[in-house]
């Protein structure tokens, strides 16, 4: 005969949340959410730093009206823009602006409840893009309240003048979009023929 001593039963278990239900769910969610949501500050933060950067690095070296040709038609040549993008609605930079804080902000409040880190990476970098243009309009010379220009340097030459902001913005809003067709596309899946 072996000697075996009887397990011994812990009854903190017995008060411990169960590993699933509602309470399990809200402990997990929590901390992912706030992944997320660092995250889409994070990238914002990134692209707004970056664009801030190179804007002042255009303006102090290209501000005397040098181009820089770099492959094939792509050149840096620092143009201002009043407008919106490819330079329409010239003069309108403090509608444009308050337009652009009302997407911030909407932005903002999607990307508190962002469902996978690359929708908070596609949040992150409209909200970084935008507030790089806002800062432009906000602080560089222009007509009144928000009436600044924006910089812009990269030069396609077959394309509108644009800078990284804008290409953050663009490229958030094409994984936006991929991000719902591909929601779009699973639920279609699910539904019963």
């Amino acid at each position: 005969m072996t000697d075996r001593a009887a397990p011994v039963r812990d009854d903190r278990e017995d008060d411990a949340p169960a590993a699933d239900g509602p309470a399990a769910e809200a402990t997990d969610v929590a901390p992912s959410r706030q992944a997320r949501w660092a995250l889409l500050l994070a990238v914002a933060a990134v692209v707004l730093a970056l664009d801030q950067l190179s804007k002042a690095w255009v303006v102090s070296e290209l501000g005397d009206g040098r181009t820089i040709e770099l492959v094939g038609s792509l050149r840096l040549r620092l143009t201002m823009n009043y407008g919106s993008a490819f330079s329409l609605a010239n003069g309108r930079g403090a509608l444009i602006s308050l337009l652009a804080l009302a997407v911030v902000a909407v932005l903002l409040r999607t990307g508190r409840h962002a469902r996978s880190p690359v929708m908070a990476v596609a949040l992150g970098l409209g909200v970084g893009g935008a507030l790089g243009n806002l800062l432009d309009r906000a602080f560089r010379a222009g007509d009144g309240f928000l009436g600044g220009g924006v910089v812009d340097f990269v030069d396609l030459q077959w394309w509108p003048v644009f800078n990284l902001a804008d290409s953050a913005i663009v490229v958030g809003a094409i994984g936006l979009f991929l991000l719902q067709w591909q929601d779009d596309d699973k639920a279609g899946a699910e539904r019963p023929a």
